[in-house]
């Protein structure tokens, strides 16, 4: 069974910071692409950025230059960095992975959520 927690979501003020992170855990073969996803209130789930297992990275454009993720493949973790938060990054934030169990071909896994808020 494979798990992925999420941590670091919180209340900040428009232009601040928050880091958000996500590990992987279970009985894990190879971990793919891992990114983060977010979801507004009334919204659809939209992605916000992945990275490879070979460490290339990509992100939506409404992030770009305020947003950072990285992995660590030793400990099978994902993170967020975002810096100049604004009100309209406010959503809950998840988590995903694609990965290969040893007795599972490879598919996606999600996190649980995480809310960020970013309000004054």
């Amino acid at each position: 069974q494979v798990q992925l927690v999420e941590s670091g979501g919180d209340l900040v003020q428009p232009g601040g910071s928050l880091r958000l992170s996500c590990a992987a855990s279970g009985s894990i073969f190879s971990i793919y692409g891992m990114g983060w996803y977010r979801q507004a209130p009334g919204k659809q789930r939209e992605l916000v950025a992945v990275v490879s297992s070979g460490g290339t990275a990509s992100y939506t454009d409404s992030v770009k230059g305020r947003f950072t993720i990285s992995r660590d493949n030793a400990k099978n973790t994902v993170s967020l960095q975002m810096n100049s938060l604004k009100p309209e990054d406010t959503a809950v934030y998840f988590c995903n992975a694609r990965i290969r169990t040893p007795f599972s071909p490879a598919r996606d896994y999600w996190g649980q959520g995480t809310q960020v808020t970013v309000s004054s």
